[in-house]
């Protein structure tokens, strides 16, 4: 397991404009983003208990969560990933996914995920099946990403963040999601250092690291 160190900030409109000035005189933008920016669905998976959910606002270090993912309405491109977390430490594993696939995991019917030929999905199975994860709620945002090479540095902004409250059927277009807050998440992440010239670049006064989670913010609505 590879893990990275991440860094997230809560930064403010104007603190964007600055940011995004800097980045673009000494990083690069990543060769995936249309126009500097894409748009990110994510479908969240929690149990009845709200585990993942309650780890993440209680602090507790150690926690991993699973999400099914999209980039600009293109679902021919899916992804089940993995986030694990490990202090201020993290890894992501994935695995592609069919529409056909990611749709009959929203659906809960789950049986071929077992004999999948990749780990994730079988670990996935698992936990649905034993700790009754299920699909809890859909996380849209739109992102502007840069990228540096030297420590492998990835540095991205997020921003209009909505919640598709108690939808959990991704691969509708016209699925309503409704805002849920106007924070902009300055989030960095590299390997084994991270250049003076990014930290300079994303450095704010009177900015403390924190730990905001798209998810638990749209969970707002249950």
């Amino acid at each position: 397991m590879e893990l990275r160190h991440e860094v997230k900030h809560e930064i403010c409109y104007s603190d964007l404009l600055i940011i995004r000035q800097r980045l673009r005189a000494v990083a690069y933008p990543d060769p995936h983003a249309v126009n500097g920016r894409y748009m990110i669905r994510s479908l969240y998976f929690d149990n009845l208990a709200d585990k993942v959910l309650m780890e993440k606002i209680n602090g507790i270090s150690r926690r991993e969560k699973y999400r099914i993912r999209y980039y600009n309405g293109d679902t021919s491109v899916i992804h089940l990933e993995k986030k694990s977390k490990f202090g201020s430490l993290g890894s992501k594993q994935s695995a592609p996914l069919t529409p056909q696939q990611a749709q009959s995991i929203v659906d809960g019917s789950i049986d071929w995920m077992l004999g999948s030929e990749h780990a994730l999905l079988r670990e996935l199975y698992t936990e649905m099946t034993t700790q009754r994860l299920v699909p809890k709620t859909i996380v849209d945002y739109t992102r502007e990403p840069f990228i540096y090479p030297a420590g492998n540095v990835r540095v991205t902004l997020d921003s209009n963040i909505r919640s598709g409250m108690r939808c959990t059927d991704f691969l509708r277009q016209d699925c309503v999601t409704v805002p849920v807050s106007d924070a902009i998440i300055l989030e960095v992440k590299w390997d084994a250092f991270l250049p003076d010239i990014i930290r300079d670049a994303v450095s704010l006064t009177d900015r403390r690291e924190g730990a905001y989670s798209k998810y638990a913010a749209c969970r707002i609505y249950g």
